[in-house]
């Protein structure tokens, strides 16, 4: 946004030319960035100044004299209203800039804020407030999916233990058979069936 400054450079009046430096200067020392327009020199200047300074603001015979205000194509004011804002500490807000940080115009408009809508602390205590609940509810979400997550993998040990009971008892059942099959094998013969082979081959003999 760009402040612009309508001035006469060749005025014969002093008053005006003594307003102009006074709007220059101030708009200089708050470093204001500014355009001076000057309608002495340029016709156009003085054509747009004169049909966009609103008909209230004009006096009786309907020419505005220098200096003129605006904010871009915003209209703020003359030297009069100019000078009313500056005796306020509200020269941003009639130029419709924000205040510097810092500044008296910003400290004013810090004060009228907290008179309208009171302190400022009892805001960010509920801001903080509600973002510490908030927290708090996110761990204790996170803490809930963590045990649901324990539970699962309980249940997944638990059935991989029931599938592989089974199976043992079914290695315990072969390993039984198995020893069983060599009890048999590795019972001692009797002497009654050692013999019987002798008396086979002497009864042949015989014969």
């Amino acid at each position: 946004m760009v402040i612009k400054v309508f001035l006469a450079s060749s005025s014969g009046s002093t008053a005006i030319k003594k307003k102009q430096q006074d709007v220059l200067g101030f708009l200089e020392a708050l470093k204001v960035d500014y355009a001076p327009l000057d309608i002495a020199c340029n016709e156009d200047n003085r054509m747009w100044m004169r049909e966009n300074v609103p008909v209230e603001k004009k006096p009786t015979n309907g020419i505005p004299l220098p200096p003129q205000i605006f904010n871009e194509e915003s209209y703020c004011g003359d030297y009069e209203t100019f000078f009313d804002a500056k005796e306020d500490n509200a020269v941003f807000a009639f130029l419709g800039l924000p205040p510097p940080p810092g500044s008296k115009e910003a400290k004013e408009a810090e004060k009228a804020f907290i008179l309208e809508n009171g302190p400022v602390e009892n805001g960010t205590v509920e801001i903080e407030t509600v973002e510490s609940e908030t927290v708090e509810n996110g761990t204790d979400d996170a803490e809930d999916e963590e045990n649901l997550e324990a539970e699962e993998v309980e249940e997944e040990i638990l059935d991989d233990d029931s599938l592989k009971a089974p199976v043992k008892q079914e290695e315990a059942q072969e390993e039984v058979e198995d020893e069983e099959a060599k009890g048999e094998d590795d019972q001692p013969v009797s002497e009654e069936e050692e013999e019987a082979p002798e008396v086979t081959e002497q009864e042949e003999e015989d014969e």
